[in-house]
């Protein structure tokens, strides 16, 4: 009834209910500012700087249809450019690979989707052995013993395992309450890693790196005697790093040594618990969730045993009940919302088991053999996009090194401009590196996965090629 104004409702028993608007004023906002000791609503906001408040009306549209709503909405959507509608070479932590069909299949299952929290002490049991399942692959893949039920993202997981090898370490370490830290670690990660320790006074120190990206382990010997050493393999620059196995023998037994890994990369390259990783973490998306406008992700992390009662998040346990059966329950959950309260490990509250369960699907069906053929199929596209672009014109591969499915090209000219131009053409061009290193203006992170077809690649060489005749470089 447009244009009327009602006064009453009349409830389906014949209730009559005055509107909101015809109640008594109660004064709430007057009663409120009053037991705060304030005169108007006004002096409630007196602390946020003035040129940075909203003045005047929103700049909001009036009231639409459900019609009007959809319309905007589908033309909102429209202007998204889905990764997989055009070739890409963009990774820089998150990586396009296939998820069977069969994952989201599953994972929309009713048990799965609409338990919000799955993992309070009256879960059922079915949901306890999905995550226990989780918590095994994830053991078995990383080469540790004990793992946990996912945390909220790979900085995160990096971070809480800082912290963790604080605890476990800081009693008998000669540099207390100092964390070393790889200088290639991405500005967005490293924040998230400032932003844990700082509250807890732990200092972090940075490793440097040669010129071919691969570790100085001159400047890993002055971390020997600090809480923990956290580096990335491969490493943000796509480098598979032989030295790290020998990072362990430096640093020694009484500072954790923390590995960052991209879990497809394990399908192929050795586990690190297998070099004497004690805690693995480790960004999950490739495993079971696609990249969505950067989400949904899942945090791995993965220790040896005088880890376990120090760690983060949440385990699950396999038990016998009283009747002999197998049964399913969460153990050493010693955190702020059980028995720990202030004192608990970490103050995850929540966590992304919902897409931790899609990776433990998408691990399950591939199998060894299914993960090895899809790490191959990675590190084979890498492998030849460096083929093709090292004949490209004007485009030179950074580091002479093992790459598993990233790596650095240097171009002429700015990679920004480079970067605009490839996607007004068509391609998705990379990551501009200097987004990470502000340093670096000419260098773009090159990521191929299972995804990118050799017509990519050339594509991608050609445009490169028309690229650099513009800089008016000769071929």
């Amino acid at each position: 009834m447009s244009g009327t104004r009602m006064d009453f409702i009349i409830h389906p028993q014949g209730v009559v209910i005055p509107m909101v608007d015809q109640l008594p004023n109660l004064g709430r906002e007057e009663e409120m500012l009053k037991a705060m000791g304030l005169q108007n609503i006004d002096d409630l906001f007196a602390d946020i700087p003035d040129d940075v408040r909203f003045k005047g009306p929103l700049p909001l549209r009036p009231p639409q249809s459900e019609e009007e709503i959809l319309s905007d909405a589908r033309r909102l959507l429209g202007a998204n450019i889905a990764m997989g509608s055009r070739t890409s070479f963009l990774g820089a932590g998150l990586y396009r690979n296939y998820i069977p069909a069969s994952v989201f299949q599953l994972v929309t299952r009713g048990e799965f989707l609409t338990a919000y929290t799955p993992y309070q002490p009256e879960v059922s049991q079915g949901m306890l052995q999905a995550m226990w399942e989780f918590q095994s692959l994830i053991s078995e893949l990383v080469g540790l013993p004990i793992a946990n039920l996912s945390l909220y993202d790979g900085s995160t997981a990096a971070a809480e395992a800082l912290t963790c090898a604080v605890r476990v370490h800081n009693r008998k370490a000669t540099q207390p309450n100092t964390v070393f830290v790889s200088a290639l670690t991405p500005p967005d990660k490293m924040s998230v890693m400032e932003n844990y320790c700082q509250g807890a006074e732990i200092t972090i120190k940075t490793l440097e790196h040669n010129a071919d990206g691969t570790l100085n382990l001159d400047s890993l010997k002055e971390a020997a005697g600090s809480c923990g050493v956290y580096l990335e393999q491969p490493n943000p620059l796509g480098v598979l790093d032989e030295g790290l196995t020998m990072t362990k023998e430096i640093i020694g037994e009484h500072t954790a040594l923390i590995v960052g890994a991209q879990p497809v990369s394990l399908g192929m390259v050795e586990a690190p618990g297998h070099y004497g990783a004690d805690i693995v973490v480790g960004e999950g998306q490739p495993l079971g969730s696609p990249v969505t406008a950067g989400g949904p992700l899942y945090g791995i992390f993965a220790c040896s045993k005088p880890y376990l009662r120090l760690m983060p998040g949440r385990i699950v346990g396999r038990s016998i009940d009283v009747d002999g059966n197998e049964a399913y329950c969460l153990t050493l959950s010693t955190r702020e919302q059980h028995i720990r309260r202030h004192r608990a490990t970490s103050n995850i509250c929540t966590n992304e088991t919902l897409i931790a369960l899609m990776g433990a699907m998408h691990m399950a069906l591939l199998g060894p053999e299914g993960l090895h053929d899809l790490a191959y199929r990675n590190a084979a596209a890498c492998q030849k996009a460096k083929e093709i672009l090292v004949d490209t014109p004007g485009v030179r591969i950074v580091h002479n090194a093992s790459h598993f499915n990233e790596f650095a090209i240097e171009i002429e000219g700015s990679a920004e401009a480079c970067l605009a131009y490839l996607d007004g053409n068509g391609i998705i061009g990379g990551f501009d590196l200097g987004r990470w290193y502000p340093s670096i203006t000419n260098q773009i992170l090159i990521t191929t996965t299972d995804q990118t077809t050799e017509q990519d690649i050339e594509a991608l060489s050609a445009q490169l090629s028309m690229w650099t005749s513009h800089q008016g470089v000769s071929a």
